[in-house]
């Protein structure tokens, strides 16, 4: 029932190493990849959106939808289920989302210097265009990754693991065999002590995404069943907060008990606030009057309605390519790529993107044009912000109800 993690840089004859250990051991291989599939299952986030909280850059939208948050939870709540069934080799950035109480699970570090990890990329069938620049955003991410999950700001501190195996100075089968001796120790065997462990592991998590779906980001911690919820963030409230945290909780099977404690940030200025997932919260505002978009973007987000803003439109294109918003509040008349152009480009591209046309220079003409091109509304400046609202609500129910479909 034992369990090994594997995380490892990029390049370290990782998949070679992992495929003998398996082979060897008869353990099942669990990667992100599988990981991610099922917490897509759970919350209904696409694949493609939860393996991007593994980047160390994180979504323009972010502030507004939590979806990093909300995809960890999920990863965290899909390990968690997944550990139960023991005799499995788990690789990836979810390593790190399982804690060290669990003694029943070896922990493998797998590294190389510099050197011998861009000289391995060179040599593989299809080499990288520019190995050391991938490496590097490899590395980048790692250490984010596992400093949010740790607080450690190396990620190959020794603290982290059990083994750490340095591909570049120990051969494949030395590597293999050092694993098996550690895995058939003593150490290793399941005890009434580490299934308890493994016990709150699931139920943190699980508590997790309760609280989560709920708009509130807490820190949970569980021992035994008995759950301490930690308020980070300033909040005006407490004691209406702290009664919203323990209902949602004690509902739960396996909570024994709940306390409330605000944390060492909570004096901070920054206020805690609960999110409405409902609302649409990946808007991208594109128009070149910067002062009327950020007003229109501050009061969108008096609506509980995040958004980012680009001013033109090949910026808004740029954009694009790094990350994708729901909804598009789009101008048709800009200079340089006017939001004709623009409309045309995404819906080609990306067209589960709805976008609404927000004009003061177009006509009947131009809005069959953009309704053909795949406009989901075209509205006239000046317009009422209810209106407005309105009209992103529908959009972002359309949005939701495809990825229900596409979901069953």
């Amino acid at each position: 029932m034992s369990v090994i993690t594997v995380f490892n840089a990029l390049y370290c004859n990782e998949e070679s190493i992992i495929s003998q250990l398996t082979d060897k051991i008869g353990y099942r291989l669990v990667d992100d990849s599988e990981i991610a599939a099922l917490a897509s299952k759970m919350s209904g986030i696409p694949p493609e959106r939860i393996s991007r909280a593994f980047a160390a850059k994180t979504s323009l939208f972010n502030p507004f939808t939590r979806e990093k948050e909300r995809s960890i939870a999920y990863l965290r709540q899909a390990v968690a289920d997944m550990l139960a069934e023991g005799n499995m080799v788990i690789t990836g950035f979810c390593c790190h989302l399982i804690p060290t109480s669990i003694s029943h699970i070896l922990h493998i570090g797998l590294i190389a210097d510099m050197t011998y990890r861009v000289k391995l990329a060179q040599s593989l069938p299809e080499p990288e265009k520019d190995p050391s620049k991938a490496i590097r955003k490899s590395d980048e991410d790692k250490a984010a990754w596992v400093m949010q999950m740790t607080g450690k700001q190396d990620p190959w501190d020794p603290a982290l693991y059990d083994i750490i195996i340095p591909a570049d100075k120990i051969e494949e089968q030395e590597s293999i065999s050092l694993i098996v001796r550690n895995l058939h120790t003593d150490v290793l065997a399941p005890t009434e002590t580490s299934q308890a462990a493994l016990a709150d592991f699931r139920l943190q998590a699980k508590i997790q995404v309760a609280l989560t779906l709920e708009g509130h980001e807490v820190t949970v911690t569980v021992k035994d069943g008995e759950v301490t919820l930690t308020i980070e963030k300033n909040v005006l409230m407490l004691n209406r907060l702290e009664q919203e945290l323990r209902e949602i909780v004690e509902k739960i099977d396996g909570v024994r008990s709940v306390v409330t404690a605000v944390g060492k940030n909570f004096h901070q200025a920054d206020i805690y606030r609960k999110l409405d997932f409902n609302a649409p919260a990946r808007v991208l505002l594109v128009d070149d009057e910067r002062e009327f978009v950020q007003t229109l973007s501050e009061r969108l987000l008096l609506r509980d309605m995040g958004s980012a803003v680009a001013y033109d439109g090949e910026s808004a294109l740029e954009m694009l390519r790094e990350d994708e918003p729901d909804v598009m509040i789009l101008d048709l008349k800009m200079p340089g790529i006017d939001g004709m152009e623009v409309l045309r480009q995404v819906k080609a591209t990306q067209p589960g993107i709805e976008v609404i046309i927000l004009t003061g220079h177009g006509n009947e003409t131009d809005r069959e044009i953009c309704m053909q091109l795949g406009a989901f509304a075209y509205l006239q400046k000046p317009v009422d912000i209810d209106v407005l609202s309105e009209t992103m609500k529908q959009a972002n129910e359309k949005i939701m109800l495809r990825r229900q479909q596409q979901g069953s």
